[in-house]
């Protein structure tokens, strides 16, 4: 069997590239999946740096646009609009380091109700709409429904560290994918990845 017809439909552009660098993807995968663990195990300091660094963000976009507004729209109405946005920005960044840890709770809330907002908003739309596999869309509603209320009943003490949770959460998922990514594309075997290059 050709090459081509084994691994039907690979003409997509730079994939010759991501073959050649699989193992880049693989490392930053594994990397990945590394840090989300060390992030669910410190789950509370991952949530306070990442509060800090959120507001220290916001401290310099501020600044920024601040500056900008001074340099650039001196003559003319826009300059008031960026001049408070950025004060505002300072100020809101300024309260945010100055307590990460209430800032993650409102944070926290946050997630919980949208969480369970988008869990009901997927299940009435499912309940309603008649689709094939349409009991995956209430099986994802209902638990984001179920993680909101339980993460709304036990607030404000878990707020410091459902983030950290999440973004661990979020690290290991992105990791894996990568990983499994590289280790794909490395297993497609150089001819059937050579016309791609030759189209370019």
């Amino acid at each position: 069997m050709a090459a081509g017809e084994a691994f039907p439909g690979l003409s997509l552009p730079g994939l010759q590239e991501l073959r050649r660098n699989w193992g880049w993807f693989l490392a930053l995968g594994v990397a990945l999946v590394v840090l989300g663990a060390i992030a669910l195990g410190a789950s509370v300091a991952t949530t306070i740096v990442s509060v800090l660094l959120f507001g220290w963000l916001l401290i310099f976009g501020g600044v920024i646009e601040a500056v900008h507004a001074f340099w650039r729209e001196k003559g003319w109405g826009g300059f008031f609009i960026d001049l408070l946005t950025g004060i505002l920005y300072v100020v809101v960044g300024f309260m945010i380091v100055a307590n990460p840890a209430a800032t993650a709770m409102a944070l926290t809330l946050l997630i919980a109700l949208f969480l369970m907002f988008s869990g009901i908003f997927r299940i009435v739309v499912a309940l309603m709409l008649r689709f094939p596999h349409r009991g995956w869309l209430v099986l994802h509603g209902a638990i984001n429904l179920l993680l909101g209320i339980a993460i709304w009943r036990r607030w404000p003490w878990d707020g410091l560290w459902v983030i950290g949770l999440f973004i661990g959460i979020d690290m290991i998922f992105n990791g894996w994918s990568l990983v499994m990514l590289g280790l794909a594309v490395k297993k497609i075997p150089e001819e059937a990845v050579a016309p791609s290059s030759a189209t370019t």
